[in-house]
């Protein structure tokens, strides 16, 4: 069932790089806006993202450049656009005043991602897979919220509320944009899993660039220096942002999504880690249980695949 071993490996690479990312973005504060923040990963992402398929594509592995099919920038795009729009939809869970409702939520992405995948991809998951992105999702959505607000059953009873609402659209575009970015990566007529990641990274990231830029230069243009004027801190989130993609995009043209996005849960935990040794944050016994799902889910996923 898996095309190369490489997706285990870029995708733990992958997690370990998005926490970091975050736990940057998180101690440097919000000096932007919401929509100059998204443009930012994608606009610093870019040279990134050009310097890592010049790399491999010239360097590292040198090949002719491989055919594209018709659909392949499309598949960009609609995968572009979903994630545009699942962060903004995660942003008004957050603004009806209910983050945990709206976080928990928005981590039924996996269970979504799985579903979506089995529909319109034609993936095949075994039963150990499926109770691996069972308990993987169980824990995540402890550790939203924080195993102390809000029980299972309270939960249940917040399915009404927008917060939840908008919360489970933004994992079914989260779930989309693993759909678009897989396909896309299958529309490159090439055998080799990183160099489809890598050249699907560009597209991807240069079309984001464009929307998101395009977006902010029409309704908040008084962002635009403002994006400019943090380019150091910019920077870094931009490099961390483009890399972390390419090992995501890597896994996703060598494995079912479902996989790397049960496997890739394991991020929460590299998220505690840099939470506690580089915030200074305290854990407590909750976010443990929900870690000790998480790994179970992962290793359940990863048993049942191998």
């Amino acid at each position: 069932m898996i095309a190369a071993p490489i997706w285990i490996p870029a995708t733990l690479f992958a997690g370990a790089l998005q926490a970091w990312r975050t736990a940057v973005q998180r101690r440097v504060g919000k000096a932007l806006s919401v929509n100059a923040a998204g443009l930012v990963r994608y606009l610093y992402g870019l040279p990134f993202a050009f310097a890592f398929a010049a790399l491999y594509q010239w360097g590292i592995a040198p090949a002719p450049f491989p055919p594209l099919g018709p659909y392949f920038l499309l598949f960009c795009a609609a995968g572009g656009i979903a994630q545009i729009v699942a962060t903004n939809l995660l942003l008004m869970a957050f603004e009806e005043r209910n983050f945990v409702v709206g976080t928990a939520y928005s981590k039924t992405e996996a269970v979504q991602s799985a579903l979506l995948s089995v529909v319109l991809l034609g993936d095949r998951l075994s039963v150990l897979v499926w109770l691996g992105i069972a308990s993987g999702v169980a824990g995540v959505m402890i550790l939203s919220t924080g195993g102390k607000r809000m029980g299972p059953s309270e939960l249940l009873r917040a399915l009404g509320q927008k917060a939840a609402l908008y919360g489970m659209a933004s994992g079914f575009f989260f779930a989309v944009t693993t759909i678009g970015i897989r396909r896309a990566t299958m529309e490159i007529g090439t055998d080799d899993h990183i160099r489809a990641g890598v050249l699907t990274l560009v597209a991807t990231v240069a079309l984001q660039t464009l929307m998101q830029g395009g977006y902010l230069w029409w309704r908040e243009r008084d962002q635009v220096p403002l994006v400019f004027a943090n380019w150091r801190i910019a920077g870094q989130v931009g490099m961390m942002s483009s890399l972390g993609s390419a090992c995501w995009f890597t896994a996703f043209a060598s494995a079912p999504v479902a996989l790397v996005r049960i496997v890739g849960q394991i991020e929460i935990a590299f998220t505690m880690a840099f939470a506690h040794f580089y915030l200074g944050e305290r854990m407590v016994r909750s976010e443990g249980v929900g870690l000790v799902l998480v790994a179970i889910g992962v290793v359940l996923a990863l048993a049942g695949a191998l």
